[in-house]
């Protein structure tokens, strides 16, 4: 299974090179940017439109802090699947011998945003409605210190992951785990691909801009063989 994996395009997706030969496209939130449900209805439904045109044969949607309409219910899972796309929202689905769960839960972190969760109950969410044997995981989300550098409130380097998404990724050891959500920032790079000596996961920061330079895309998301 030859994968695309995109993430926080913020209405930039008309940038991307699609790459040749892909088998399934996985994109791990953040298409828009208002907070304003109303306002940011327009983007996702551009995307969407995207989205569709690909000439790929699975599509995987999972939502981001950003995608507000989607939260609130003016975008659902039957505009996504009318068109013969998956939409994950904590849950999985089964594509060619691989199971694959989606979710768009994040830490909040400043002002929330959609699907924000408080860090101390992510730790149960995640063991409650990730299963042991999932091949491949999408968050929108970063687990905690792997690709997820920013700079925090006081100007320091701040590693703003999950530590209970980590905890369960460490448990169940799927083959990939895709998110976005920290992008690259003031020359730290966090788009791209990182493994672990102790686990087989592959884990994919699909996000393709950087912060206060949107517009120009900084990477064209990552392709992965997955047997």
């Amino acid at each position: 299974m030859k994968i695309w994996h995109i993430s926080d395009t913020h209405t930039y997706h008309g940038l991307l090179t699609v790459p040749e030969g892909i088998d399934m496209v996985i994109f791990s939130g953040d298409c828009s940017n208002p907070r304003d449900p109303y306002t940011n209805e327009h983007e996702v439904r551009n995307f969407i439109t995207w989205f569709n045109s690909l000439k790929i044969k699975h599509k995987i949607f999972v939502g981001g802090n950003h995608d507000t309409s989607v939260e609130k219910g003016l975008i659902t899972k039957d505009n996504f699947e009318h068109l013969g796309m998956y939409y994950l929202e904590n849950s999985s689905v089964e594509i060619e011998g691989f199971k694959i769960f989606g979710s768009p839960l994040t830490p909040t972190y400043g002002d929330g945003w959609a699907w924000n969760k408080d860090r101390t109950k992510l730790d149960r969410i995640w063991k409650n409605i990730i299963d042991d044997d999932v091949d491949i995981v999408v968050t929108h989300g970063a687990p905690k210190y792997i690709l997820d550098s920013s700079i925090g409130y006081d100007k320091n380097i701040d590693v703003c992951g999950d530590k209970s998404l980590l905890n369960r990724i460490e448990q169940i050891n799927p083959k990939l785990h895709c998110f976005g959500h920290i992008h690259n920032n003031n020359g730290i790079i966090n788009a791209g691909t990182r493994t672990v000596p102790y686990l087989d996961t592959i884990f994919s920061n699909g996000s393709v801009v950087t912060d206060r330079k949107f517009g120009v895309l900084t990477s064209n998301g990552n392709v992965f063989n997955i047997k």
